[in-house]
């Protein structure tokens, strides 16, 4: 959504993500069936150590899982969040991932919304996203910079459908980042709003 240019490496966006699963078929179904991701690899580990596949996310980028016969079970609230935006707390610990927002199209964002419900998957109400004190609007307006739904996997992963309705430029580069204390650290965005300018 950003015209900004990597001038160091030349990313291209993300191969892919690799995430870990309970029941490799479950997640098949789930991703494959109920999303449409086409399933493009699969691979069984050597030694029976588990197996890897990966599903097409769009734009020649992947989602991928491992299924470990040994792994650990989940840890909400630690690993993921515990709850969806909207219904809960949505804190991770630091190093987890906390959730994937999927880009959808924002003129089909209303019926992805309802296909979804559709498909039977708990989805979360309309969320958009704006400047404003409670940074959410129940109507679409010329503030909301992107739409979102929430909705689990069947291994709790956080997922989003997520519609950009506009592009973002250097007004939506507003504020200061946290240290670890808790103090703002003041000046360090200041580069990155002056170089989009």
């Amino acid at each position: 959504m950003s015209a900004n240019r990597n001038e160091v490496f030349e990313i291209r966006g993300v191969n892919h993500l690799a995430l870990v699963c309970k029941d490799m078929a479950r997640t098949v179904e789930f991703y494959r069936d109920v999303l449409g991701m086409p399933l493009t690899k699969t691979i069984d580990l050597p030694n029976g150590k588990g197996q890897h596949f990966f599903f097409d996310i769009g734009n020649g980028d992947s989602l991928a899982f491992f299924w470990f016969p040994d792994a650990p079970e989940a840890a909400p609230g630690v690993a993921a969040p515990s709850a969806l935006p909207t219904r809960g707390n949505i804190a991770s610990a630091h190093g987890s991932m906390n959730h994937i927002a999927f880009d959808v199209p924002v003129e089909k964002f209303d019926e992805y919304a309802a296909r979804l419900r559709e498909r039977g998957v708990d989805v979360t109400d309309v969320f958009n996203h704006d400047n404003s004190e409670r940074q959410a609007s129940p109507d679409v307006t010329d503030d909301v910079f992107v739409r979102s739904i929430y909705f689990f996997d069947p291994d709790g992963v956080c997922l989003e459908f997520a519609a950009w309705t506009h592009a973002l430029g250097p007004k939506d580069i507003a504020h200061d980042p946290v240290r670890a204390d808790g103090t703002k650290a003041v000046g360090v965005i200041l580069k990155d709003a002056i170089t989009a300018e």
